[in-house]
């Protein structure tokens, strides 16, 4: 049996995993895990706290340097083997997705598949020059950088994509030679452990990962009290992200915030309608429209506005709602219940005000069907919150001018989406929206290992992925040389 877990009534006991080793809380608490599509109990997860946080991060503190001073292809050899653990995993960690978050099978998949090419890209991050000679004015002097980790990094990750999102932060955190402590969702604990499974499989040394679930406040009051923790790396809400912000700043933290969005995709008139409502509902029913980058807000021009309403309904009518075991179900369930009255709520604000509800606004236990409103407008709440579920908002313009103004006319700044034929107009759009990303003829979700991911405004602070994210972990050092004696003017 593997240590990871116990087999207690029944039912798997995950243990927590503290710098290589598995272990009971010192608590001997567990809390319950249950499938949202089924409401069944899928797994007990013991939860750490104050003792368990701090011994992790010492744990990490006393590893990364020797970690970081490792010769290359040893360190290399860990991430390849991982990605070998990981690719003997695929099913085993597809079955936890799907049973703990909920996904399709098809989303869950992507996620590992993701994960596979990620550790493979940090094998190779190890070999690319991180460094550059730099001109000097003194006499016979040259200049040169190199980075350096940091030392200790938390990790917080969400629920909706809770292996991808966990292992890019763990895995380019390694890569530049730091030391990490996760913390995954509550919702998602399970998922966080195999993360840890997979790297004491390949053989990660002793102390320099821990994966410890448990209660945010408790385990955040331990992370952000601590010296040696310099930097925190977050993915979830806007809400929550902020609060961290104003924390790490107390301590001087470093941080990275990966948060909210109202992505919109602009669908201009010369476009092919039939591919960009494809694309469109792609964008945002993918795993139940719980993605942060998600095209809530598809703004189309007037000449096909009511073509596209049409034909867009028409698709999320046909989608199949239910069992994400089944391989045919593209809509499987929300992972709590009280966000259905959040939807709810915005269904209701936007028909009141005037809105279409062209179909959708029905929900039984977790599961809510695909839901568009069109002749949404600023008034409503929908086209400013997030609603985190597999509802979009279709809104009129004249002309890709307004089509801007509309883009831009929100706090958020995470991802956005342009589907024209015309590509001055698509280039001038991409330029001028303020979004920390642009696909022009794509919806707004896509992701890759290597790509500096995030947003502005409320949407983020900071890029993940390759080595973007080994530049936000690392700290930049000038060295210079002095070749013979400097003269001094004393």
């Amino acid at each position: 049996m593997s240590a990871a877990f116990e087999i207690i009534d029944g039912v798997k006991t995950y243990n927590l995993f503290i710098g290589g080793e598995w272990t009971r809380s010192s608590r001997n608490e567990a809390t319950e895990s249950y499938n949202p599509a089924t409401g069944e109990l899928f797994a007990r997860v013991h939860q750490a706290g104050a003792v368990e946080t701090e011994r992790a991060i010492a744990l990490a503190d006393g590893a990364y340097k020797a970690w970081a001073n490792m010769v290359v292809s040893e360190r290399e050899t860990v991430f390849l083997r991982a990605a070998d653990v990981l690719a003997a995993k695929t099913q085993e960690i597809i079955e936890v997705l799907v049973q703990e978050s909920g996904s399709v099978g098809g989303k869950a998949g992507f996620e590992v598949g993701y994960c596979f090419d990620l550790l493979r890209i940090a094998a190779s991050e190890l070999r690319r020059s991180q460094g550059e000679t730099l001109p000097q004015t003194v006499p016979g002097q040259f200049g040169f950088t190199i980075r350096q980790p940091l030392g200790v990094i938390a990790g917080i990750a969400p629920f909706n994509a809770p292996f991808l999102l966990a292992m890019k932060k763990v895995v380019l955190a390694l890569a530049a030679g730091n030391g990490f402590v996760l913390k995954p969702s509550e919702m998602t604990p399970v998922t966080g452990l195999k993360i840890a499974e997979i790297f004491d499989e390949a053989g990660l040394p002793k102390g320099l990962l821990s994966v410890i679930p448990g209660p945010a406040a408790e385990i955040g009051t331990a992370i952000f009290a601590d010296k040696r923790v310099r930097m925190i790396t977050f993915t979830g809400s806007t809400q929550t992200g902020r609060y961290l912000a104003v924390e790490a700043a107390k301590t001087f933290k470093r941080f990275t915030l990966e948060m909210g969005g109202k992505s919109p995709l602009i669908v201009l008139a010369d476009a092919d309608i039939d591919y960009a409502v494809r694309a469109a509902a792609f964008g945002i029913f993918f795993h139940q429209g719980q993605v942060c980058m998600a095209n809530s807000r598809i703004i189309v021009e007037a000449p096909i506005f009511d073509a596209f309403c049409e034909r867009f309904a028409a698709v999320a009518k046909s989608l199949k709602v239910g069992d994400p075991r089944e391989p045919d179900t593209i809509i499987g369930p929300l992972i709590r219940q009280s966000q259905c009255a959040v939807i709810d709520g915005h269904v209701k604000d936007a028909t009141d005000k005037g809105a279409s509800l062209l179909c959708g606004a029905r929900h039984e236990a977790q599961f809510y069907w695909p839901t568009v409103l069109s002749g949404v407008t600023p008034e409503m709440r929908i086209f400013h919150e997030e609603s985190f579920g597999p509802i979009t908002a279709i809104i009129k313009v004249a002309d890709y001018e307004e089509a801007i103004e509309v883009a831009n006319g929100t706090d958020y700044g995470l991802s956005s989406g342009v589907i024209t034929n015309d590509m001055q107009k698509a280039l001038d759009i991409a330029f001028r929206l303020e979004t920390g990303m642009v696909h022009l003829n794509d919806c707004s979700v896509t992701d890759e290992p290597h790509v500096p991911f995030g947003g502005v405004k409320n949407s983020g602070f900071g890029r993940e992925g390759g080595r973007y994210s080994i530049e936000e972990m690392t700290e930049l050092k000038w060295i210079t040389v002095q070749q013979g004696q400097r003269a001094f003017p004393i």
